[in-house]
């Protein structure tokens, strides 16, 4: 609640629960803690050297030292169509690229765009913590609908049509998703995009981790394999995942053409171009070949085997093998109601608190994802810290 001096929208909003959990670890080893962090929703690698290339060549460039369209810059915008249809196979016109200042910031325009006091907004569970707060600033309501292990952490047509009331507007859909790590199939996607098509609803579709798929699974672009909810869809992608490179806060939306051009009119109010210098770096990676990618995704691969492993061995923990993202999404249901470090564990929160404080493991509880007593850990890691975290885990709900 807002206490007057600020206003009661913004007074309102809950602060990052990942963001927080990343910086209290960080605080923590700066203090002398051994805190391993499971939190952080991005990748442990460096930026590729020829991105970085492509930024210290254009900080050179006196053009980049000026102001630039505050919907992208032409290059970078016909650069995302290539690589939206190279990728997605679906055809956009650079038009209808809107190059944003990071990932949140093409969700939060999206939504502000679409969105009215009143309006409806389904969110499956488990949910991006950014997800539901511009939908309340936009004055709508976020409308939760559940999904758990034994779904899959899916939502379906079924489900969704539960949900929908005469004020549905839109549904915001992710896939791989963050925090669950599922990969609808295609013919998962497809039926539900025919749904949202048929019944007038917009879709906002997150793919930036379009590239993160493991095993024989694909990825599928919604507006790709249902065309006709292409004027009633928004797109949104960005390079922080992909390619190492969540600082330099580079994302976009595509958008229907007069879609388009209120997000360009917004961002010219708000923030003005993304920095020149990041659109440049952001322009290299796009552009290039998925060699680096490739070679990221091994590792998490990698890695990703051994959470499973390591997790499932727990007992009162149950781990669905993540197919897509870097993160497990492990259920610690069986584990409520345990005495662990003293504690008697009533929620994934006091969970998360007494393996902060008596393991020095930082994770995300499922608390902040809309998902009570499941917990979100990030295999985006070294692989001698993601052991060495997991079996202390370990020995804490063991003992």
């Amino acid at each position: 609640m807002s206490s007057g001096r600020v206003s009661s929208r913004v007074g309102s909003i809950t602060p990052s629960a990942t963001l927080a959990i990343t910086a209290k670890a960080k605080q923590l080893r700066a203090a002398g803690r051994p805190v391993i962090g499971f939190g952080a929703g991005e990748p442990d690698f460096a930026t590729p050297d020829y991105i970085v290339e492509a930024a210290v060549a254009a900080c050179r460039d006196p053009k980049n030292h000026k102001y630039s369209p505050a919907a992208g810059q032409p290059e970078l915008k016909a650069a995302i169509a290539d690589k939206t249809k190279r990728d997605s196979g679906l055809d956009v016109d650079p038009a209808q690229v809107v190059v944003t200042n990071g990932g949140k910031h093409a969700v939060y325009n999206a939504i502000a765009a679409i969105v009215d006091a009143g309006d409806d907004v389904l969110i499956p569970t488990p949910f991006w913590t950014t997800y539901p707060e511009p939908v309340r600033l936009a004055g709508g309501t976020p409308v939760f609908v559940e999904t758990d292990i034994s779904s899959g952490f899916k939502v379906s047509v079924d489900s969704l049509e539960a949900a929908r009331t005469p004020r549905t507007k839109a549904l915001i859909f992710v896939s791989p998703s963050n925090p669950s790590g599922a990969v609808y199939t295609a013919e998962e996607v497809t039926a539900i995009g025919r749904w949202a098509a048929g019944n007038d609803v917009w879709v906002l579709t997150d793919e930036i981790y379009e590239h993160l798929v493991y095993d024989d699974t694909t990825f599928a672009s919604m507006p790709a394999l249902v065309p006709e909810i292409a004027d009633s869809c928004l797109v949104l992608n960005g390079v922080a995942k992909t390619y190492a490179m969540t600082g330099w806060r580079v994302g976009w939306a595509i958008a229907p053409a007069d879609v388009a051009k209120s997000l360009g009119s917004l961002q010219s109010h708000q923030t003005s171009n993304v920095c020149n210098v990041a659109q440049a770096a952001a322009l290299a990676a796009v552009s290039g070949d998925l060699s680096a990618v490739y070679e990221m995704r091994s590792h998490f691969d990698r890695r990703r085997q051994t959470m499973h492993q390591k997790l499932s061995a727990m007992s009162g923990v149950e781990c669905l093998k993540p197919d897509g993202a870097f993160y497990a999404f492990p259920s610690f249901i069986g584990l409520l109601g345990r005495t662990i470090g003293g504690t008697t564990i009533a929620s994934t929160l006091d969970l998360a608190d007494v393996a902060l404080e008596q393991a020095n493991v930082a994770f995300v509880p499922g608390e902040a994802f809309g998902s009570p007593g499941y917990g979100r850990f990030s295999y985006a890691l070294g692989d001698e810290d993601l052991a060495e975290g997991l079996d202390r885990f370990a020995a804490l709900v063991a003992g």
